[in-house]
């Protein structure tokens, strides 16, 4: 089993940055698509920003401008740039990705814990 490690979260005021971090803690044999989830209590975990392993981007619409994800697919790894922090930005972030641990495997989904972001007004 692989458990995605992340690390950055962390409390900042409204206008501030936070650079998210997450790494597979073990040699991989490739990556299809890595990303970023967040979910507050009560609601869907929805999709922050992911990358591909051709570098293709996408983000929600609430974080475009302003959030910057990038990733070494090679490595399973994918960091978020997040700036000009809002409020309602707090939530718990999780690190996703789509990988192939073996040559032999096929490509699964694995998650990380999760890390808290809050943002004080």
């Amino acid at each position: 089993q692989v458990q995605l490690v992340e690390s950055g979260g962390g409390l900042v005021q409204a206008g501030g940055s936070l650079r998210l971090s997450c790494e597979v803690p073990r040699s991989i044999f490739s990556s299809l698509l890595m990303g970023w989830y967040r979910q507050v209590p009560g609601k869907q975990r929805e999709l922050v920003a992911s990358i591909s392993k051709r570098g293709t981007t996408d983000y929600a619409d609430s974080v475009k401008g302003r959030f910057t994800v990038s990733g070494d697919s090679a490595k399973g790894a994918v960091f978020l740039q997040m700036e000009e922090l809002k409020p309602e930005d707090t939530s718990v972030y999780y690190c996703y990705g789509n990988l192939k641990v073996h040559f032999d495997s096929y490509y699964e989904d694995y998650w990380g814990q999760g890390t808290q972001v809050t943002v004080s007004s």
